[in-house]
């Protein structure tokens, strides 16, 4: 065990792939972390169904665990018991996660492969100015990830299984009264963040424009494909929201479509547009036949046999194979920032609606998606620049009246007499 004057070398520490998790079919225990050995590891176990407890969905768990995991696997590699954990290896597995290499990009020794993925990983892509994934673990998943463990030994802790102090620490607090300048008029925040967790760059929504929009759904290869994109960059639904609905779900009547919320947990209809359905019911007519067509049957398939359950991963794929086409790198989620930015920017739709459609527990959140990107804004500063001028009367590059040209003492300050032998 090291000490916290011992400080760990983290650049000979190997982490190996030891363990793994399995999707169980016990609905009571929906996902399992086993050890190199293939045991159960019970303290996870019973964090997570403590979690399945409180209400927490099944990605949720998932996440959780894939975290854990990662925790698990660096103890094992530093030969530390888990409730033996301090503070030195929490701090040592925060400067580890924030530079190691994610698994599968390079195999042992494979260094040049690594260099050459960090070499790409600051490079935007040409077509959406989107940089690339790099080689290490993003931001929000290293503050993902130590807001799980400080979860994981706080439950421990309350339970009496776990070490009596978190290796996981608050920040450090400032000395005085609580809240001593808080500005009333300001809802208090909450509770101290994590000593070892990152600060998380605040970036607008990035969404696709709308002429490579019209590019990229060109590109799409079947009619499912232009259906699930259509109603995604309508609704504004989240991929994996989309993905569930069953059969009963679709209502072209009434040209809504309901979702189970990534959230709440609850149902909403949310209305889409009518080439959304239009692509739908192409789609459908293709697979006629050919798969279950119940109400309670899934509405997205696969187009090849055996016809099974569209899922995430699978939607991905066919949208990455649409961006190869073009050479770009856009996301799932860019159409749901596509849908958010449309429905904000438009004058006869109340920023509370947009909140209800997206599913939003804060109004500041929908809030985010009303800043334009830089070109925009660019052309709208210049268009109202052309509109003062005419405005006043002259042409944007027309000569400036009399009363409002600079004086000749002044130009001469500013860009020097002109000189007599100037050619």
């Amino acid at each position: 065990m090291t000490g916290q004057d011992e400080p760990r070398d983290l650049a000979a520490l190997v982490v190996p792939q030891d363990g793994r998790l399995e999707r169980a079919e016990d609905p009571w225990e929906t996902y399992q972390m086993l050890d190199p050995a293939g045991i159960l590891v019970g303290p996870v176990a019973a964090f997570l169904r403590d979690l399945q407890a409180s209400g927490r969905p099944e990605t949720t768990l998932r996440a959780y665990a894939i975290a854990l995991l990662r925790w698990y696997r660096f103890l094992w590699a530093a030969g530390v018991p888990w409730d033996q954990a301090t503070r030195a290896e929490a701090r040592d597995f925060s400067c580890w996660i924030q530079i190691a290499v994610k698994p599968g990009l390079c195999g042992p020794g494979d260094t040049a492969r690594a260099g050459a993925a960090v070499a790409r990983a600051g490079v935007p892509n040409p077509v959406t100015g989107k940089a690339p994934s790099g080689s290490g673990y993003a931001p929000a998943t290293v503050t993902h990830s130590e807001s799980v463990l400080r979860g994981f030994y706080d439950f421990h802790l309350e339970a009496g299984t776990g070490p009596i102090v978190n290796p996981f620490p608050l920040a450090r607090g400032r000395r005085g009264r609580a809240h001593a300048h808080h500005n009333p008029m300001e809802p208090y925040r909450g509770e101290r963040s994590g000593r070892y967790r990152p600060r998380l760059a605040r970036r607008a929504p990035h969404h696709i424009p709308e002429e490579k929009f019209n590019q990229l759904f060109a590109a799409l290869g079947s009619h499912r494909d232009r259906a699930l994109v259509a109603f995604w960059v309508s609704t504004g639904a989240r991929a994996s929201e989309l993905l569930g609905v069953t059969c009963r779900d679709a209502d072209p009547g009434q040209q809504l479509i309901a979702v189970i919320r990534k959230g709440t947990r609850h149902l909403q209809q949310l209305p889409a547009s009518p080439d959304a359905f239009v692509w739908l019911r192409l789609y459908q007519a293709q697979l006629h036949g050919l798969v279950p067509a119940g109400p309670d049957n899934p509405l997205w398939w696969t187009l090849r046999r055996p016809f099974r359950q569209l899922t995430y991963h699978a939607a991905y794929r066919m949208f990455t194979r649409a961006n190869d086409t073009l050479g770009a790198n856009w996301s799932l989620h860019d159409l749901r920032h596509l849908a958010a930015y449309r429905m904000s920017r438009d004058p006869g739709m109340p920023l509370a609606d947009v909140q209800w459609v997206l599913g939003h527990a804060q109004l500041a959140t929908t809030q985010l998606y009303l800043a334009a990107p830089g070109d925009e804004v660019i052309a709208s500063v210049l268009a109202h620049h052309a509109r003062m001028a005419a405005g006043m009367g002259r042409s944007p590059g027309a000569e400036p009246p009399p009363g409002l040209q600079y004086r000749p003492e002044s130009l001469e300050v500013l860009f020097g007499r002109p000189r007599d032998d100037h050619p």
